[in-house]
């Protein structure tokens, strides 16, 4: 069903097209997400993953799965919004500009939320070689040899990334 929609839609369908896009849109987005740390990010690099998919989709060749090409193109836009990100001045990301009220809040809600807030600083402060190889493992549910054709590196590099990423978020999220 992939291999025909990515066919009619490089044969310029445009209705193919935009299901393709709609179809891996929320994962690519969720993929973004965890990679920059925040939904402003997250939303430019998704937004330029999906017109960088569609500039090259005419060049994919489906050598891979197109999923697993579209999760690299979106990894790397993810990274240079990282970049980019770095380089603008910016208000304390960790700032919660809503707040839940804690009266009406029952405590498995607030227990959650805070659980997430730490696993997104937890994250955040993962190198991007690492946090890249977690969030395709354990947020896009990828196998190592999907990941490691999307970075583009060894099948044990990737085991290696998975695990030291994975035992560093262990280490911070035991502290706090």
């Amino acid at each position: 069903m992939i291999d025909e929609l990515v066919a009619q839609a490089q044969s310029g369908d445009k209705r193919a097209l935009e299901k393709l896009l709609r179809d891996h849109y929320d994962r690519l987005y969720a993929v973004c997400r965890r990679l920059t740390g925040n939904d402003a990010d997250a939303a430019d690099a998704c937004q330029e993953a999906l017109l960088a998919i569609v500039r090259n989709l005419p060049k994919f060749d489906s050598r891979s799965r197109f999923g697993t090409w579209a999760y690299r193109v979106a990894v790397n836009a993810s990274l240079d919004e990282m970049r980019r990100r770095k380089r603008r001045a910016r208000p304390d990301d960790m700032v919660v500009s809503n707040r839940l009220d804690a009266r009406n809040s029952s405590p498995d809600v607030s227990t959650t939320v805070a659980d997430r807030l730490a696993l997104e600083a937890a994250l955040a402060g993962l190198s991007p070689e690492f946090r890249a190889a977690v969030v395709l493992r354990d947020v896009a549910g990828l196998d190592y040899s999907e990941i490691a054709e999307a970075l583009q590196i060894p099948a044990g590099t990737v085991r290696s990334r998975i695990a030291r990423g994975r035992a560093a978020l262990a280490d911070v999220l035991g502290r706090s």
